[in-house]
């Protein structure tokens, strides 16, 4: 509990700003965007702190990786995985106090799409935890999917044979 409560004190300013918050309007990955931020954010922070790094600085960043809305809806899937963090930095920016350290953990999470590549440990710890995150994520919607689907079929089968 209290890695809990230490986390939620390095984020909080972020989590409750009203544009971060829209971020739980936008799917990603079969949960919302608000909610991958979180789960990338969070196990940066168990890691980073754990291996005795910049853990604050790099818990915001990853929290704010992802900070984008409506900006590259209209962009190709390979346009928007090499632009998007590009986008979430300018928000980042617009909304808080952003040092170098964590502008690189923002642009360059998606290395290599995003060509250069990270300049520090935790940058490329973010990259790792967000991609690992982002498999987790998909895998756990299509289980979801899956098992709603099940679900589904048995009702079916229960209502017709009425069991």
């Amino acid at each position: 509990m209290r890695n809990r409560d230490d986390f939620n004190n390095i984020v909080l300013d972020i989590l409750n700003n009203n544009e971060f918050d829209k971020l739980k309007n936008y799917p990603h990955h079969g949960i919302t965007r608000h909610e991958h931020c979180v789960r990338v954010a969070y196990y940066t922070y168990l890691v980073t702190k754990t291996l005795h790094l910049n853990y604050i600085e790099a818990t915001r960043a990853a929290l704010l990786h992802d900070f984008f809305t409506d900006e590259v809806s209209s962009m190709s899937a390979f346009a928007r995985y090499r632009e998007h963090p590009k986008y979430a930095l300018i928000n980042s920016k617009k909304y808080f106090e952003i040092s170098k350290f964590q502008e690189n953990i923002i642009l360059r999470h998606m290395f290599p799409v995003t060509f250069v590549p990270p300049k520090y440990i935790e940058s490329f710890l973010v990259d790792l935890i967000d991609d690992i995150s982002a498999i987790y994520d998909k895998g756990y919607s299509t289980k979801r999917h899956l098992a709603t689907i099940f679900n589904s079929i048995i009702i079916f089968f229960v209502g017709i044979f009425k069991f």
